[in-house]
């Protein structure tokens, strides 16, 4: 596969992730508790947590012929 087209369909591909996991993200903050601690913490783990996920895609992307 060319290797722009490789990286074209990676850009997609995480576009559409990321806007899914927004999305969820979002949603799944709108039933957190009052306690300041756990916004805090459900912040921290959803705002790195996207990275783990795109990885694969990422090495799929730059991977050679």
């Amino acid at each position: 596969m060319n290797p722009r087209l490789r990286k074209l369909i990676g850009l997609i591909g995480i576009i559409v992730f990321l806007a899914g996991y927004i999305v969820l993200a979002s949603k799944l903050s709108d039933h957190l508790p009052d306690n300041g601690a756990a916004r805090l913490a459900f912040y921290i783990v959803a705002g790195l947590g996207w990275g783990i996920p795109i990885l694969p895609l990422i090495s799929w992307m730059n991977r050679g012929r």
